[in-house]
């Protein structure tokens, strides 16, 4: 029998767990949404945050915390001199040994080699070329100084190939001479690919020849040439970083390596290649490095090289740029610096970007995202859901009328149909009705048998149902008396600097998701007003902004609410004002606003004049005051006193609730 093992699975994230409610993600962009941000903006910071919910997800912050504690831990790493120090200390220990054979020897020979190694040049990479030809006395010298020549080919070579340092390990001529060979068909391969001819099964061909001497495994050619070439680049920033005496140097010592070595030809052709194919990486770039642990060639390169992968994902975790989107961080980069579940984080960022679009929450207009009515309708729930949060659980009012009507919630009960009923038919007691009264027949079959007869019970699959007036019968539903609701928003600019204009704009939406929702037979408006009203559409709710002119024209929000409760006079009136501010405008003859302030007579009058024709149409104003501004109380209180109506100073942090509350209050009342 087969046996499995099961456990935590690693390659990647959870296949089974639910997918992220990208509902969430909206709600999570409200608040910037509905304070002023844009849909970008907004959509920008949640990113940056991260995604909350049952699998968290980091953020680009995060991330961004991430690489900058990364590229820190890299620089304080250690220095870039290591291979110069490793080198200078062997050579200096082969010399030892070399003196220390000659020194018993009293012949003018060893008296003329010590005078040889007397005469080396300080500078290491000179002082190694004129003991390559040196014949050592001592054995244990000839073998650290071919230490030292090891160390400088494994070295130079990774510094170019991350792969050859493990190959080199052995003093293996074979080994040598596949890295030259290895060499030269890279570079064949790249000629080839210059001039067109190239192809994939060339490029498998080479790996299945040299696939153990590049463990980072490319795929293609373009991989293979993005490794090499990001290797070669960290490799000059590593010279460019040094004092010009430790370049001189190093330069030297890489030179006569690769001279010995038989791969100066080969690795000019490499290295004018890869510039070629990748002139935007910071070949030159000096990069600090503050460690005292001495690195060698190849750490101190690999080191460079994941600062220089570190220095590019930070500029695009960022996304501080026009046009940033989270296609532009490189996945790759991500993976190698923050490991497989950053990537995880990644894509599940770029699919809410997209579920917000493909789900109809977000529209891409001419490259600008606008919220689209969906979205708004859900922001309004939003924001209704917290209104409803705060309040008492026996406040969230249900109407209070309950006999039988056209609207509403079903009752459970049911009535004999009448001509001129709107409610549901109550199919099964109308059937039910139909069987009762002698309505079932039975279908004639080709053969009649002796005795058949219809029963009572026969299900109806057997017969049909004949059905007459007298059978219909209606569900019942609660009645819900309309309303006509009018709820004037100030958008004036004070609003926006006593910060109440997000707080205006959620409980706009939560009562226009309210009445959608629970009274879908109320005739609700929005109307904004500053130095001219407008009606407010739902789907421009969200992404409203305030207006940054002059004047607080309730008479002109006033005239327009009027006419809405003219066109629905059976309906009861409901009309609410939110503002921080006393009139200071009203609207001339010529439809033209006028303003001043202090606010004038004329002014007062007008908007008074409206408000006792609001109470002539018993429409009762319910005033919400967001300022303690001593002309706006005595205005408040002067309509209160003509209208009947009430006075609320809220915070802002809980205008929904008021005005919610007041407004199921009225309709219980109604």
């Amino acid at each position: 029998m087969t046996a499995y093992r099961y456990g935590e699975y690693h390659d990647g994230p959870d296949p089974l767990a639910p997918p992220y409610d990208v509902r969430a993600a909206l709600d999570e962009m409200g608040d910037a949404i509905l304070s002023g941000s844009t849909p970008v903006h907004a959509l920008r910071d949640l990113l940056k945050r991260g995604l909350p919910g049952a699998q968290d997800h980091r953020g680009l912050d995060e991330m961004l915390r991430e690489v900058r504690r990364r590229r820190r831990e890299l620089r304080e790493r250690g220095r870039l001199d290591g291979t110069l120090e490793q080198a200078r200390a062997l050579l200096d220990k082969a010399v030892g040994q070399e003196r220390a054979e000659l020194f018993p020897d009293p012949s003018d020979e060893a008296r003329l080699r010590e005078s040889e190694l007397d005469a080396l040049p300080d500078d290491t990479a000179s002082a190694i070329q004129q003991l390559n030809s040196y014949e050592w006395r001592s054995a244990a010298a000839r073998r650290t100084f071919e230490e030292l020549r090891d160390l400088l080919r494994r070295e130079v070579l990774d510094s170019r190939f991350r792969g050859l340092r493990n190959a080199l390990a052995n003093p293996d001529p074979a080994a040598m001479e596949r890295v030259r060979q290895m060499m030269s068909d890279l570079n064949d391969m790249l000629d080839k690919d210059a001039r067109g001819e190239h192809t994939q099964a060339d490029f498998e061909e080479f790996m299945g020849k040299y696939d153990d001497l590049f463990p980072e495994k490319p795929r293609n050619l373009e991989e293979l040439v993005d490794i090499l070439a990001r290797r070669a680049a960290a490799t000059q920033r590593m010279l460019a970083s040094m004092t010009p005496r430790q370049r001189e140097e190093l330069n030297n010592l890489i030179n006569q390596t690769l001279d010995q070595a038989g791969l100066s030809e080969q690795m000019r052709r490499l290295g004018e290649a890869l510039v070629a194919r990748r002139p935007d990486l910071a070949w030159n770039t000096p990069e600090r490095l503050t460690g005292e642990e001495p690195l060698g060639m190849g750490d101190a390169v690999t080191a460079l090289e994941e600062l220089a992968d570190l220095s590019q994902l930070e500029a695009a975790l960022r996304q501080d740029y026009p046009g940033a989107r989270l296609d532009d961080i490189d996945e790759a980069a991500v993976r190698r610096a923050l490991g497989r579940a950053a990537v995880d984080d990644l894509e599940a960022l770029r699919r809410i970007e997209r579920e917000l679009e493909e789900q109809g929450y977000l529209l891409r207009r001419r490259g600008k995202l606008e919220l689209t009515p969906k979205a708004v309708r859900r922001l309004g729930e939003t924001a209704l859901r917290r209104v409803f949060s705060s309040l008492d659980a026996g406040r969230r009012g249900d109407h209070d009328q309950h006999d039988a009507g056209s609207a509403g919630e079903l009752t459970g009960s049911s009535r004999p149909w009448h001509f001129g009923d709107e409610q549901p038919i109550d199919v099964v007691r109308t059937l039910v009705n139909g069987v009762r009264n002698g309505g079932l027949q039975r279908q004639a079959g080709p053969v009649e048998r002796a005795g058949a007869r219809a029963r009572a019970g026969e299900r109806a699959r057997a017969g049909v149902v004949r059905l007459s007036v007298d059978d219909f019968e209606v569900a019942e539903t609660e009645r819900r008396s309309a309303a006509a609701v009018c709820l004037l928003v100030d958008l004036s600019y004070s609003m926006a600097l006593r910060g109440t204009w997000a707080a205006a704009k959620q409980t706009a939406l939560a009562l226009q998701a309210l009445v959608a929702s629970k009274f879908p037979q109320d005739a609700v408006q929005i109307i904004g007003f500053s130095n001219y009203a407008r009606v407010l559409q739902p789907d421009e709710l969200a992404g409203l902004d305030w207006d940054m002119v002059q004047g607080t024209n309730l008479h002109h929000a006033l005239l327009i609410a009027g006419r809405h409760l003219d066109r629905h006079p059976d309906f009861e009136p409901v009309v609410l004002v939110v503002t921080d501010g006393e009139p200071t405008a009203h609207l001339m003859r010529n439809g033209t606003s006028a303003f001043e302030w202090p606010p004038s007579n004329e002014t007062l009058e007008l908007t008074l004049a409206e408000v006792d024709k609001m109470t002539r149409r018993r429409a009762t104003l319910n005033v919400f005051m967001l300022a303690a501004d001593e002309r706006l109380k005595e205005f408040v209180d002067e309509v209160a006193r003509r209208n009947g109506g009430r006075v609320f100073s809220p915070s802002a942090e809980r205008l929904g609730e008021y005005v919610v509350s007041d407004f199921l209050r009225m309709r219980r009342a109604r």
